[in-house]
This record gives structure tokens, sequence and C-alpha cells, in this order.
């Protein structure tokens, strides 16, 4: 995707310690024609895996995930850092550390919305590590649905998320690839 390999490198930040800070674009204020168009290639990539639910963490990711989901023309359910008051006692839990927060966070689903004869596919903001897309997995599975893949829009290469994901044995596919961010420069593939 151009128009996003053009804003990366435009408006991104490398803020060091490889955070890559693109809150401009995508997970603070947001283009919703590049996150049309990034939702549009994503569900393009994965309709052949029949996903019936699109999976994602709260609060960056929704943006992609949402316009993934339109595409797609399947619900979206997104994991919550807290439990609302409105969510039943008996929930789907798990924590993944949060590389921007630099602690553990919470991920909760309510079991309603994840059912055993659901195909998830995970779509975030970032692959970086892949421990928050580890932990939606975590999620899907508890509930005995099936992880059909797993969509990005900026994936950090050099942070090994990737290989972490391996294990999920499912498709992975990332919209911009950052190859390094050392030095203070950003580097898209």
């Amino acid at each position: 995707m151009h128009a996003l390999r053009e804003r990366i490198l435009h408006d991104g930040r490398n803020l060091g310690r490889g955070i890559l800070k693109v809150d401009s674009f995508l997970n603070h204020q947001v283009d919703p024609l590049l996150i049309d168009d990034c939702g549009r290639e994503l569900a393009s990539r994965f309709r052949r895996v029949g996903a019936t639910k699109v999976l994602t963490a709260e609060i960056s990711g929704i943006a992609p995930a949402v316009t993934t989901a339109l595409h797609l023309r399947v619900p979206l359910v997104y994991a919550r850092r807290s439990r609302p008051v409105t969510m039943p006692d008996q929930v789907l839990l798990t924590v993944a550390p949060s590389h921007t927060r630099g602690q553990m966070v919470e991920l909760i689903v309510s079991p309603e919305y994840l059912l055993p004869h659901d195909r998830v596919l995970i779509v975030d903001d970032f692959l970086a590590t892949g421990q928050t897309i580890l932990g939606l997995a975590r999620l899907a599975q508890a509930a005995g649905a099936a992880v059909v893949g797993v969509g990005a829009v900026i994936e950090k290469s050099f942070e090994g998320g990737r290989e972490a994901l391996t294990r999920l044995e499912v498709p992975v596919e990332s919209l911009a690839i950052v190859t390094d961010m050392s030095g203070g420069r950003i580097v898209v593939a």
C-alpha cells in the first residue's frame, strides 16, 4: 500500500526504543479514507478464510478492524482493557504486555460475542512482538473459536512478532513493514 508507506515516512516519528508514532493518521487522529483503504485491502487478503468475526484490542486497533469488518460484512469484537458494569460476571480474560504503556494490560471479552462456531480474524494497528495478538488468540481459543488469520496495518519486523505468531498456524498479513528504526530512522520495505 503505497499511500500508507508514504504516510509512515512523511508523518511517522521515531520516538526511540522501537516506538513509531503514527497517531496523526492511525491511532489518535484517524485518516478515515486511508484507514478505509487499509480495511478494504485486509478484507481482500483474508476473504478466502471465511471469517465470521473480526477481533481486535481496545483502542488503537478499532479503526482498522472496523473497516476490515465492514468490507468483510462481519461483526467486530474488541477486547476491553477494563470490565464495564454491563459485562457479565463470567468473562474471557487474559493479560499481555503493552509496549507503549510499558506494563501488562488486561484483554477482556464478553463470552456472548465469541462463540465456539466463530472463525476469528485478528486485526491490529501494529504487529511488533506479537504479544497482544497472541493474547487475542488466547481469548478466541478460550471461547472455542478458531483463529483463521492475523492482519496488521504496520509490522515492525525487527521485533520478532511474525515469528512469535507461527505457532498459530494461520496466514499473517501486514500492509506496511518497517524493517529498521535504528539511529532515528524509519525504513519501510
